[in-house]
């Protein structure tokens, strides 16, 4: 059982979301560089890869403290139109995805942890889906996009290499 599972909002403030069934294009963020060159799924296909990110991220815990639920639910939440998850497929054969996440401030305190976990999640859950890699990245809006990237990018490289989900000082060295 998560540990976070009842560290959500709920009640009255429920009609501030989008249903997970809805794709709302003014309330989710437009694709952005890391998306561009690619196949941007929208309508029923960005709300199926949207639903299994939800499944992954309550499975492995990928939560926004601030917020106080999954991170997938940002997506769905109307105070925050601009912020999100985007996703792309990056190849023809459809086995890799592309995730991008888009912050709802430019010095968003969690964003690497919270990078870090939807790759541990995606990558470390491929049993769960169809996607032999799932590439994930913050947008250029944030203050520390570069480093948060380039850390990501050598996360892909070592789960290629090694088929392990484990990130930069989180590596266990033997």
């Amino acid at each position: 059982m998560n540990p976070l599972s009842g560290f959500r909002s709920g009640g009255a403030d429920e009609d501030q979301y989008d249903g997970w069934d809805e794709f709302v294009p003014g309330n989710v963020p437009e694709p952005g560089p890391f998306l561009q060159e690619y196949r941007v799924l929208e309508d029923g296909d960005h709300v199926a890869v949207h639903e299994r990110a939800r499944e992954l991220f309550e499975k492995r815990g990928v939560y926004d403290a601030t917020f106080g639920y999954n991170l997938a639910k940002l997506n769905l939440d109307r105070r925050h139109p601009e912020a999100g998850f985007r996703y792309a497929i990056e190849d023809g054969d459809g086995t890799v995805l592309r995730a991008e996440f888009t912050p709802t401030t430019e010095f968003c305190p969690q964003a690497d942890a919270l990078l870090k976990g939807a790759f541990r999640a995606w990558n470390g859950c491929s049993d769960a889906h169809e996607y032999e890699l799932v590439r994930v990245r913050v947008r250029p809006t944030h203050h520390q996009t570069t480093a948060i990237n380039e850390t990501l990018a050598d996360a892909e490289r070592v789960f290629h290499e090694t088929g392990s989900v484990e990130i930069g000082a989180d590596r266990v060295q033997e």
